[in-house]
């Protein structure tokens, strides 16, 4: 995320009208939290930014693009679609414009060695993905796997989850969920 996160914050915090203490009482966090991001002195993981930005509500992907439009726009070129991951790990979302929409669509890539967090990660829905390239490790609950290319995945989000890339080569993975997280 090469964005001024805490700039932004701000900015779309402001346009709603919205303080500090009113954005961190909507979305459940400290008043403190709001000030260190916006001030950038914490750089706050996409799980603690979606909680913040749910308290708006803005999406992850509104929060990213400079502009939100209502288009229905059908095609996209790669180069296009916003980065929303940090830290080796590539999270690029596929109808970033639409207001409204129903499901996210990625294309992720896990540099190796990187993973989703030492934190498992839980969300409403449902998931699920088809490994292009590289090898994964997924772990849904207490099931761990190996995955490699053309194996897939599907399950309930809210059943503790985490990716970690275990190989010597970039992971690809194109995956959709619903209702969308990005």
């Amino acid at each position: 995320m090469s964005e001024d996160i805490g700039e932004r914050l701000k900015a779309v915090r402001q346009k709603h009208d919205l303080s500090q203490r009113a954005l961190a009482k909507r979305a459940g966090v400290t008043n403190g939290l709001i000030s260190l991001i916006e001030q950038n002195r914490v750089s706050p993981s996409i799980a603690s930014l979606k909680k913040v930005l749910d308290g708006i509500p803005i999406s992850l992907a509104e929060f990213f693009t400079a502009e939100v439009t209502d288009q229905h726009k059908t095609f996209y070129q790669a180069g296009e679609l916003p980065d929303l991951g940090k830290e080796g790990i590539s999270y690029r979302l596929v109808g970033y414009d639409r207001h409204g929409r129903q499901m996210s669509i990625l294309r992720e890539i896990y540099e190796p060695g990187t993973d989703t967090g030492a934190d498992m990660l839980t969300h409403d829905g449902e998931e699920g993905g088809v490994v292009v390239q590289g090898r994964i490790e997924l772990t849904v609950g207490n099931d761990v796997r190996q995955l490699g290319p053309g194996d897939s995945y599907y399950f309930e989000s809210k059943i503790p989850h985490r990716f970690r890339n275990v190989g010597d080569e970039p992971c690809e993975i194109v995956s959709a969920n619903s209702p969308p997280t990005f």
